[in-house]
């Protein structure tokens, strides 16, 4: 049998895990018997921890909320985890870069020795890929603004910045302001956005919370929506993919490259590749823009062969007569071309 300070924390790590405990699988996953783990209930109960206990043929324990925080115990995954989730709070683009150097610093001071060792040799630096875009931030409390009327389920009201000087009104914003019944809160390349049902457009919309201005009260509350499809994630990434909502790239092309599939498969994230033969294969991939596409199927080093559409074969044109006249030196004299992209 463990000693009994390795217990408790195994038996705290376990009532964290789930909303509900039977004592016979607490006592089988301890390995310990039931009359152990109701003495050790009692003992984390003594320490400040609110546990709950059921009876009848369906009881057992639960780890409720408290009053106050009782002490943290933390096993040595967990304390990892919590370093490395702190250490990397800067690439999330929530603006809580110092906050979490601070919790971080707050919970350290609280740990043994032992796992405070741990987290000190665990040093991350957080290095954010290259920006191709105006680095933006959220604050904390609009997040958690945003995060609140999602769950409570009630209607929200917000001032929402516009995207460019034209678009605004004396005060920077687009009038009037925004009602929506909010429903995910998601990030997506390094930026937060509210995925809500538009109650003036009557239609799905994504909000970039960087540009959002929470009202407040908020609004009455609403029965929950689906978004289209169910899954959140796969929403987002189309409505960021087309511009219909169609939940694809406005530009797809199909081509059979001399590489083998598993090399192109290495380097292709969103795209479907079939193997041909041992160094042949077919690749499907999409893109905001035709040039675009041809330009993604052209870092493969080996022959292409276009199989469609017809505009694929001219964007290939296109480069080919851009990259001729950058090889020659010369600039392009008729002037800058209008990018080829399909019509919504």
């Amino acid at each position: 049998m463990p000693k009994t300070s390795a217990r408790l924390l195994a038996l705290l790590s376990l009532l964290q895990t789930r909303r509900h405990w039977s004592g016979e699988d607490l006592a089988e996953r301890l390995r310990i018997s039931a009359r152990t783990v109701r003495r050790d209930v009692d003992r984390l109960r003594e320490l400040g921890y609110p546990i709950t206990t059921f009876k009848g043929p369906d009881g057992g324990y639960r780890l409720d909320a408290g009053s106050r925080l009782p002490p943290l115990l933390f096993d040595d995954d967990q304390a990892v985890a919590l370093a490395v989730a702190l250490q990397t709070a800067t690439t999330t683009g929530a603006g809580i870069g110092e906050a979490a150097a601070r919790a971080l610093n707050t919970v350290r001071q609280v740990m043994p020795a032992r796992l405070r060792h741990r987290i000190d040799t665990l040093q991350v630096t957080a290095v954010e890929g290259p920006a191709t875009r105006p680095d933006v931030r959220v604050d904390g409390s609009v997040l958690a603004a945003l995060s609140a009327a999602v769950h409570a389920g009630e209607v929200l009201r917000f001032d929402y910045a516009a995207a460019s000087p034209q678009e605004a009104d004396d005060d920077g914003v687009l009038t009037p302001p925004r009602r929506v019944e909010p429903h995910h809160l998601v990030t997506w390349g390094g930026r937060w956005y509210l995925v809500a049902w538009d109650l003036d457009r009557e239609d799905w919309r994504t909000f970039r919370a960087d540009r959002i201005t929470p009202r407040s009260p908020t609004g009455p509350r609403f029965p929950p929506r689906e978004v289209p499809g169910g899954d959140v994630a796969a929403f987002v990434a189309g409505r960021f993919r087309g511009f219909d909502g169609s939940g694809d790239w406005p530009c797809r092309g199909e081509v059979i490259l001399d590489l083998p599939a598993a090399t192109v498969s290495g380097y292709t994230r969103d795209g479907v590749v079939e193997e041909l033969g041992p160094d042949r294969c077919r690749l499907v991939l999409g893109s905001w823009s035709w040039p675009g596409l041809a330009a993604a199927v052209g870092r493969f080093d080996a022959d292409i062969e276009v199989v469609g559409p017809a505009e694929l074969r001219e964007a290939f044109a296109q480069l080919a007569r851009r990259y001729a006249r950058a090889a020659n030196g010369a600039m392009g004299g008729v002037g800058r071309a209008e990018p080829m992209l399909r019509s919504p």
